[in-house]
């Protein structure tokens, strides 16, 4: 942890809307202060982009202080005492005081405006977010210890826990969450509040718990949030088939279960993440969910054989559509789901690779099948090896260095990324003399196969194909239609 710069440092520091902005309440006549993660963030040693005060103002006061200066501002959480504006490069937020109450069944707070900092700061989810700086002067304001608990690593509450997550239960998954952002633990008694107050969890929203959770994944150290909502049963219920694989054995008859197996596969893909001009740019949710998911498909096929072996036959299929469906009750976007859903589909698809070479066609219809997740895929199916075997993860690895090169081969032959039929639907049509229908999509996908098994025909050999698969086909034997 960083200590604190001066007064004079941060002046350097933080930017100089801020002081603006300062300016025109203490003008008007009202207490601000930088609040929450900007100040946490100071200690940490960086600059947080997301810039949020609290103040005395009221928000129609706070419109009043800012008119004729902000570029935009809007009301949107005016209910709520927020309201956020525009400056320059800077979106900014400022919350009336507040002094929240929660109706034990609703899943949306009772808002009181407060009239001191102190009772706002109290009103917060944790101590180190429950910091603010005074302004202009930048008088640091810490009444519950947050730099204690930053300096320990340790996740507090400014009250007592089961209070505050009675309150709002979300602040049970933030906490998940910030250990790991911040790569911190929970407090024992933090810990305890979790595990005893799962059921209040069932009254959140899917949208805020999916919005936790995606930052829960896409934090320094997930595996740590991951262990702890599995712990404190808290995935029991917002990732139960998670939890679930804490039960079974893995392929390998270590004695790590899969749970364990799924966590090292999630480590192993983040460390395969690229930067921003590469093509898994980090933090990658769609990447790191479907580490985490690949084998939820376990637990309900798994089978005990007469040899004494444990198979999973078909638990990428299961497991796709477990994704989908639980992805879905979190209220995920279509293309999201989609995405996560096929990779868990996919990922077992290289290991006949390395057993049984492949044909040009298989290599073709692995990367068709793939499509635009050819490169999670890539870094899925490296980071699916966990094995302790040196031999046998060395030779999984040369294979699937051999499959890469393969690829890179035929891709310099064909554009292997938009793989196409010889003829499009427009030429079936005219050569078939139908009309659009399902029949159109039967040839072209006949075309497709042979395009994948084959490589280019060209459009005369692919004419001849067509024409005599067409004469095999019950529709051949019917007055054509008018082409």
């Amino acid at each position: 942890m960083h200590a604190l710069p001066s007064p004079d440092a941060l002046r350097q520091i933080l930017p100089s809307v801020i002081f603006d902005l300062a300016d025109r309440f203490v003008r008007a006549g009202h207490e601000l202060s930088l609040v929450g993660g900007p100040v946490r963030d100071l200690y940490l040693g960086r600059v947080s982009p997301d810039l949020d005060f609290t103040t005395s103002a009221r928000p129609e006061e706070t419109i009043k202080a800012i008119s004729g200066w902000a570029d935009n501002i809007w009301d949107v959480g005016r209910e709520f005492g927020t309201i956020a504006f525009k400056k320059g490069e800077y979106t900014l937020e400022v919350t009336t005081y507040r002094a929240d109450a929660y109706d034990k069944e609703s899943r949306k707070p009772i808002v009181a405006f407060g009239d001191n900092l102190h009772d706002d700061l109290f009103r917060r989810d944790f101590t180190m977010n429950s910091m603010a700086l005074r302004l202009p002067h930048l008088e640091l304001v810490d009444p519950f210890d947050g730099v204690s608990s930053l300096e320990d690593g340790s996740i507090r509450t400014p009250g007592a826990p089961d209070i505050s997550f009675s309150d709002d239960p979300l602040r049970m998954m933030r906490a998940a969450r910030f250990a790991s952002q911040l790569e911190i633990e929970v407090s024992p008694e933090v810990r305890r509040a979790m595990s005893e107050m799962t059921d209040r969890i069932d009254i959140i929203s899917a949208e805020r718990i999916r919005d936790e959770l995606v930052k829960l994944i896409n934090g320094a150290d997930p595996s740590t949030g991951i262990d702890l909502l599995v712990e404190t049963g808290l995935a029991d219920k917002v990732l139960p088939e998670v939890s679930a694989l804490r039960l079974e054995i893995d392929e390998h008859h270590r004695h790590k279960d899969v749970y364990q197996h799924s966590l090292t596969v999630l480590k192993q893909a983040m460390v395969l993440e690229t930067d921003e001009a590469g093509p898994v740019p980090g933090p990658n949710f769609v990447l790191r969910f479907a580490a985490l998911m690949h084998d939820i498909g376990k637990p309900a096929t798994r089978k005990f054989e007469p040899s004494g072996a444990v198979s999973f036959r078909h638990h990428d299929m299961v497991g796709s559509k477990l994704v989908k469906a639980r992805m879905r009750a979190l209220r995920f976007d279509k293309d999201t789901t989609k995405s996560v859903a096929r990779l868990v589909e996919l990922h077992m698809r290289f290991y006949g690779y390395g057993e049984a070479g492949w044909t040009d066609s298989a290599v073709r219809r692995y990367v068709t099948d793939a499509g635009d997740l050819l490169e999670h895929l890539h870094r899925l199916t490296r980071s699916d090896v966990t094995t302790r075997n040196r031999k046998k993860a060395d030779r999984l690895a040369f294979a699937y260095d051999d499959l890469e090169a393969r690829i890179a081969k035929i891709a310099e032959q064909e554009e292997l990324q938009a793989i196409r039929p010889d003829l499009d639907g427009e030429q079936i049509m005219r050569l078939l003399e139908i009309k659009p229908g399902k029949v159109v999509g039967r040839a072209y996908k006949f075309l497709l196969e042979l395009r994948m098994d084959e490589g280019p025909l060209g459009e005369e050999v692919a004419t001849e194909r067509l024409r005599a698969w067409w004469k095999e086909q019950p529709e051949a034997q019917e007055t054509p239609t008018e082409g």
